[in-house]
C-alpha cells in the first residue's frame, strides 16, 4: 500500500511542477510576477517577462483559466462609451446593437455592462462621460474616441489605474490599449482612392469632404483622407484633389460650403466623403442636379436610400455591429480568463453598391 501511495505520489508530482510553480523556480521569481507576466499586468521588467515567456513556451504550460474564473466567483462590470446616434447620422445604433448583443449573453456569465454615451461633435461632453465612468470604477472600458488629445488623456487615465480597455472603429497612436478592433482607416482611404481612379479621366477633379463639428481632433477622418491622398502619390497621373473641411453640420451649411466648392472647380468628377454623413452630400447632389460619382462610408438608412436611388456610387462599410461586439467578448476573455488578445484586429473592408446592398449585412 505504502509503495502504491509513493508513486502515485511521485507521478502527481510533475504535473504540479509543470506550473507555475516551475516556471518560478526555473525563471528564480516569485509566483506573483509569473502571474503578472501571463496575464500581462505591470511591474515585470522586459527582461524578466521574456523570460517568462520563454519557460511558458518550452513547457506548453496552459493555464486552467475557466477552473480560475469559476473559482473566482467575481461579478464583472465592464463600461462602454460611444458616441450618440443622432439626426445626422444614425451610424451609432450599429456598434450599440453589438455591444447590447455582447452584454446580454455575458449577463449569463455574471458580467455587468454599463452603456455611457457622448456627443459626438462636443469635446465637453466626451470629458464628462469619462469622469463619470472613471467615478464607477469598472473593471474594464470599452471605447470609441472621437478627440485625440482627451482620448489619450483618458487612454493614459485608465493604464495608471490599471483599468483594462478596448478600443472600437478608431484605434489612437502609440496606444496601450489591449485591443483594437475596427477598420485600419489608412487602408479604408487607400481603398477608396484605389477606387476612384477608375473613376477619373484626365483633366478630372476630385473632392474630399470632411464634415464634423470638431475635424481637427477628429483623427479617424484625417487618417482616411491621408490613406486617400497616398494612393495616387503611387500613380504617374495626379489628378486635382481639393479637400473642404465643414464644422457646421447643418444641412443649409452643407450645401453653402458645396455650392461654393462646385463655382471653384469646375470638373469634380468624384467626391469622396470621409464618413457617414455622405447621405448630405447626396441630398445636395439630387436638389441641385449636381452630377458627380460619390464614395461614402458606412451601412446605415439614410445612406441606402441615396444608393438606392443611384445619388452614391459606392459605401465602405466595416460591420460596426460585428466589430463591438468582438470587442465586448475580448475584454470580457481578458477580464474573466487573464487571456492576452492579439493588439489589433482589423474588420475586412467591404465595397457596398445598389446591386450588394441588400445582401449585406452588418
Amino acid at each position: 500500500m505504502r509503495i502504491i501511495q509513493e508513486v502515485a505520489m511521485n507521478k502527481k508530482e510533475p504535473e504540479e511542477l509543470v506550473g507555475v510553480k516551475e516556471i518560478a523556480r526555473r525563471a528564480n521569481v516569485s509566483i506573483g510576477t509569473v502571474d503578472r507576466a501571463i496575464h500581462n499586468r505591470p511591474g515585470v521588467a522586459k527582461k524578466t517577462r521574456e523570460t517568462i515567456l520563454q519557460i511558458i513556451n518550452e513547457l506548453d504550460y496552459q493555464p486552467n483559466l475557466l477552473a480560475k474564473r469559476l473559482a473566482s466567483r467575481k461579478t464583472l462590470r465592464i463600461a462602454t462609451l460611444i458616441p450618440t446616434a443622432s439626426e445626422e447620422t444614425s451610424f451609432w445604433h450599429a456598434p450599440l446593437q453589438g455591444i447590447e448583443k455582447a452584454g446580454t449573453e455575458l449577463s449569463q456569465q455574471g458580467i455587468i455592462s454599463d452603456h455611457y454615451f457622448y456627443d459626438q461633435d462636443s469635446i465637453g461632453s466626451f470629458v464628462e462621460k469619462t469622469g463619470i465612468i472613471l467615478q464607477s470604477k469598472p473593471d474594464g472600458i470599452l471605447f470609441a474616441p472621437s478627440f485625440m488629445e482627451e482620448s489619450v488623456s483618458f487612454s493614459r487615465t485608465c493604464k495608471r489605474l490599471d483599468i483594462p480597455y478596448v478600443l472600437i472603429d478608431s484605434d489612437l497612436p502609440n496606444d496601450e490599449s489591449i485591443n483594437y478592433t475596427g477598420p485600419n482607416l489608412f487602408d479604408s482611404g487607400y481603398l477608396s482612392g484605389h477606387l476612384a481612379s477608375y473613376l477619373v479621366q484626365p483633366g478630372d477633379e476630385i473632392l474630399i469632404v470632411n464634415i464634423s463639428k470638431e475635424i481637427d481632433d477628429h483623427h479617424h477622418l484625417l487618417k482616411k483622407e491621408e490613406g486617400f491622398r497616398a494612393y495616387f502619390e503611387t500613380q504617374a497621373t495626379i489628378p486635382g484633389i481639393h479637400k473642404v473641411d465643414i464644422r457646421k453640420t447643418d444641412p443649409a451649411s452643407i450645401d453653402e460650403h458645396l455650392a461654393r466648392e462646385f463655382q471653384n472647380a469646375a470638373h469634380i468628377k468624384v467626391i469622396f466623403v470621409t464618413n457617414s454623413r455622405v447621405s448630405a452630400v447626396a441630398r445636395f447632389l439630387e436638389k441641385t442636379g449636381k452630377k458627380a460619382l460619390l464614395i461614402g462610408y458606412d451601412y446605415i438608412d439614410e445612406n441606402l436610400a441615396y444608393l438606392e436611388k443611384g445619388v452614391i456610387d459606392f459605401l465602405i462599410c466595416q460591420k460596426p455591429v460585428e466589430q463591438a461586439y468582438r470587442a465586448m467578448l475580448t475584454l470580457y476573455q481578458h477580464l474573466a480568463y487573464g487571456t492576452v488578445p492579439q493588439k489589433k484586429e482589423f474588420m475586412p473592408i467591404d465595397i457596398i453598391t445598389r446591386t450588394n446592398y441588400h445582401v449585406y449585412r452588418n
